[in-house]
C-alpha cells in the first residue's frame, strides 16, 4: 500500500510540474484512456499468473 501512495504522490507532483511549465501531460487526458492502461496491466497480470 505504501508503494501505491508514494506512486500517487509522485504522479501528482509531476502532474503539477507539467501544469506549472504549461506542458501537455504524458498520459491519456480522459478516464477511458486511464481505464485502458489499467486493463492492459490487469490482462498482463492475469495471464502471467495463469501461465
Amino acid at each position: 500500500m505504501k508503494e501505491v501512495l508514494l506512486s500517487l504522490l509522485s504522479g501528482m507532483i509531476v502532474g503539477a510540474l507539467f501544469s506549472f511549465v504549461k506542458l501537455p501531460i504524458p498520459a491519456p487526458p480522459n478516464l477511458a484512456g486511464v481505464a485502458g492502461i489499467i486493463g492492459i496491466f490487469l490482462g498482463f497480470t492475469l495471464v502471467k499468473n495463469i501461465l
